[in-house]
């Protein structure tokens, strides 16, 4: 099939699925029209399975059916680098484990998903007509990064744990192409590294690697040689990891999720525990011992991307990069790339994870393999369910609680967290991504450094190492941050300027440090206003801002907001127009 012609609209559909974060993508004629995760609506941390829900949102969004979709993609292709695997496979005997029974059955989801499609949306074989392409998941990572990128030509970067057996891919993109470098295949993976020691120390959930990095700061690099001898730099910018720590390359990694949250058995072998002492039990105290290996684990992290990246330069000449897969949700990582190396423009994919290969899978069907010219770029990630105003007003009801109407939410949002009260934030489209950016938000005054024990007494019950984000009007990011850029999507950490400290101390890390979001008045002119009107209050041009939920998914309804303000200790709600307060 050739490039677009003019005409109907073609919509272009990309699932992630069988994975961790479920989620789908609608392209309507090459423009992202909504993308939302699976765990958003069956409260499910990261679910994995089939994203039904997610695919039903899309095209209730685009007011379409099934049946009106030209292509559709998935973002995992079960023959890629089948020799690789089957050459593994047969030496390990995997096959006879449970690990490769369960691969070979996800696998068989993956090329039966028409069938699936059909069972789920209810729906006869015979109206799936589109065309099914397999994108292989590193390729949908980059493809997630670069195609809605603001650069025609940019060095390419996938690094996560693994995904058709390879972990790392570099890569080149020009225009709407994408070409393959270089890759990193299994069982060697700076995310497994960094899942084996997040593991170690006591934190045995997917997707707490994020945890470990918070904790990092707390402590100072003393098992940095240990950590370089279990992951060793190998040629020009290349990494191998010292097995003797590992089993997964002995009996595969045990992953089990079915419909539910992915759950990862133990990477490490006991020859980590010889080198380092006992493991951390989950909920126990958290020793310095524990805080050097976390802050040794992350400066091993950043010598090898580092390594990896100026490899990349090397190979591409480009001052632009474009960073997605699991290990680009290293914010502290992030921020140091412009220090250690070449490149001067970054793009991360707000949804860098597996969920943004939804996306990714999606443009690599309508830039790269139809051919069309690129016509989007992502400056926000507000893709997912919005509710009316009647809406929102009957969901209150229904709930039965006192409400009232307010003529400027966003000053009365202000007054109130300028009072030192903690406010839940809901308007507009969900966002898409792991981060809350002002939409589904809990927010609070940075002004108090009390706050922070308040809401994780109150809201978050989270551990106490963790820091708060602060949301900060762009126009104001280098008079309060060193070094500092616009960073729209959460995804960098930045020092804070020494004169500043004072004034912000509940979203400073102990190394001085926020993860910074930077509010545009164009991208999100309800919450721009909301935190000018805090400035006009306070002079100080940033809240506290962490995501609307309770150890669960984020909300997404405004069941869902009002659920976790009841059950929390929230002073108030901001439903749209409407105010909530205790």
């Amino acid at each position: 099939m050739g490039p677009h012609r003019m005409g109907k609209t073609t919509y272009v559909l990309g699932i992630n699925a069988y994975h961790g974060d479920a989620s789908a993508a609608l392209l309507a004629d090459g423009r992202l029209v909504a993308a939302v995760e699976e765990e958003r609506f069956n409260r499910i941390k990261h679910a994995a399975g089939f994203p039904a829900n997610a695919v039903r949102f899309c095209l209730n969004c685009a007011q379409i059916s099934i049946s009106d979709v030209a292509h559709i993609g998935i973002a995992r292709v079960p023959t890629a680098h089948l020799i690789d695997k089957l050459t593994f496979v047969l030496y390990n005997r995997l096959m006879f484990t449970r690990q490769g029974l369960d691969r070979l059955r996800s696998v068989e989801k993956i090329r039966n998903v028409k069938t699936v499609l059909s069972e789920t949306l209810g729906v006869g074989e015979a109206v799936l007509r589109m065309e099914f392409h397999n994108v292989e998941h590193h390729v949908a990572h980059m493809a997630s990064a670069f195609l809605v990128s603001p650069f025609r030509e940019s060095a390419l970067l996938s690094v996560d744990g693994f995904g058709d057996l390879c972990s790392t891919m570099l890569g080149r993109g020009t225009d709407r192409s994408i070409e393959k470098i270089d890759a990193v295949m299994f069982p060697h993976s700076l995310g497994l590294f960094y899942t084996c020691m997040t593991q170690y120390l006591g934190f045995p959930s997917y997707g707490d690697e994020g945890k470990v990095m918070g904790l990092a700061p707390y402590g100072e690099p003393r098992y940095l040689d240990a950590m370089l001898d279990i992951v060793r730099p190998e040629g020009a910018g290349g990494f191998t990891l010292n097995l003797d720590y590992f089993n997964h390359h002995i009996h595969g990694i045990e992953m089990t999720w079915d419909e539910a949250s992915p759950h990862i058995g133990r990477v490490y072998s006991d020859k980590l525990l010889e080198r380092f002492g006992p493991a951390r039990k989950p909920r126990s105290e958290i020793t310095q011992h524990h805080r050097d290996l976390a802050a040794s684990l992350q400066r091993c992290l950043e010598f090898h991307l580092f390594r990896v990246l100026n490899h990349l330069h090397e190979r591409t000449g480009s001052a632009n990069l474009c960073l997605a897969g699991g290990v680009a949700y290293n914010s502290v990582a992030n921020g140091l790339i412009p220090h250690h190396t070449p490149f001067r423009n970054i793009f991360i994919q707000p949804a860098a994870g597996d969920s943004g290969t939804a996306v990714g899978a999606a443009f690599y069907i309508w830039n790269t393999l139809l051919g069309n010219p690129r016509n989007f770029s992502m400056t926000e990630v507000y893709l997912g369910p919005d509710y009316s105003s009647d809406e929102l007003e009957q969901s209150l009801r229904n709930f039965g609680v006192s409400y009232e109407a307010c003529r400027d939410p966003e000053e009365r949002a202000a007054e109130l967290l300028s009072q030192g009260k903690i406010v839940g934030w809901f308007q507009g489209r969900m966002e898409f991504g792991p981060r809350a950016l002002g939409n589904r938000s809990i927010l609070a005054d940075p002004r108090y450094p009390e706050i922070k024990e308040v809401l994780n007494r109150r809201i978050k019950h989270r551990e106490s190492f963790r820091p708060y984000a602060p949301s900060i009007l762009e126009e104001y990011v280098e008079e309060y941050f060193e070094d500092a850029f616009s960073s729209p999507f959460m995804l960098m950490v930045f020092k804070v300027r020494p004169d500043k400290r004072p004034s912000i101390p509940a979203i400073e890390h102990v190394d001085h440090t926020g993860r910074i979001q930077s509010v545009s008045r164009e991208t999100n002119p309800r919450f721009w206003n909301l935190i000018e009107a805090f400035r006009k209050r306070t002079g100080i041009p940033l809240v506290l801002n962490t995501s609307f939920n309770e150890n669960e998914p984020i909300v997404c309804t405004p069941q869902d907001a009002l659920n976790c303000f009841a059950t929390t200790k929230m002073d108030a709600l901001v439903l749209g127009d409407f105010l909530v307060t205790r």
